[in-house]
């Protein structure tokens, strides 16, 4: 599985994905916003775009949908209740569901709910597992459910679906928001060394060959995975009203949730 990552540079710090099949060059190309680059990609490397996923319905993720389909004939696949809000969608996705592409890639569908009620995740189940997240998690950080989602879905999500997954399961989110999202890590946890030195990587990281973090990395950089941690409890405690003596990660996660929008 070769996997090419676009970076938009666009204000609003999209990645796009080509997953593509080694053996026959057929590619799946994951929320491809800018269609010239993802074309242009293809062209260069002999590759053929024959389908294209969603993540989810929001402008930055369909709106090169329309171009790649007029230049290659590729099928539009998204959730399965997204239909009436992405425009010329082929199939509808299921939890579960396999996509095949070519002969020797496969990618499983796990449906993921919280930064839209009809969002999709995508997981390679090989030696070097991938997991293209969309909106849902990013690099140290959660998606907003401002759009159509709720916060409480997306702590459903992370428990029952992202937390279990392989530690050395690759992440492949639809934006860099990495030094933001890691700035975040430190305001609620300054103890976290992790955080602080990926800090360092990310604010001098090219968004065109970006870091990529591993859900065991998570665990240790990401506050959406640290529900547990005293220091963050304990702040949070001080900074917000309405949390018992000893909150559960439910209303853990919600209040930092609640904090990163605003942050």
């Amino acid at each position: 599985m070769i996997i090419k990552t676009i970076w938009t540079a666009n204000a609003y710090r999209n990645f796009n994905y080509l997953v593509v099949c080694e053996d026959t060059g057929e590619a799946l190309a994951i929320d491809p916003l800018d269609h010239k680059k993802c074309l242009t990609a293809c062209a260069e490397e002999g590759w053929n775009i024959r389908q294209i996923l969603n993540t989810h319905e929001h402008f930055d993720h369909i709106g090169g949908n329309d171009q790649i389909v007029a230049a290659t004939g590729a099928k539009i696949l998204a959730h399965h209740e997204a239909g009436p809000r992405i425009p010329g969608m082929n199939t509808g996705l299921h939890a579960g569901d396999h996509i095949k592409v070519g002969r020797s890639v496969e990618l499983e569908v796990m449906d993921t709910p919280g930064h839209t009620m009809s969002h999709v995740c995508v997981i390679a189940h090989a030696d070097d597992a991938a997991l293209f997240c969309g909106d849902t998690l990013f690099n140290a950080g959660a998606g907003n459910c401002h759009n159509g989602g709720h916060p409480d879905e997306l702590f459903n999500t992370f428990t029952k679906l992202l937390h279990p997954l392989g530690h050395d399961t690759r992440i492949y989110p639809g934006h860099d928001y990495l030094a933001n999202n890691l700035g975040f890590t430190l305001d609620r946890e300054p103890g976290n060394q992790a955080a602080a030195d990926l800090l360092e990587s990310a604010r001098s990281m090219d968004p065109a060959h970006p870091i990529v973090t591993t859900i065991g990395q998570e665990y240790e950089i990401n506050t959406f995975f640290r529900l547990a941690v005293p220091e963050i409890i304990d702040k949070l405690k001080n900074d917000v009203a309405g949390l018992p003596p000893r909150p559960d990660p439910h209303a853990v996660f919600l209040k930092l949730r609640e904090l990163r929008n605003r942050w």
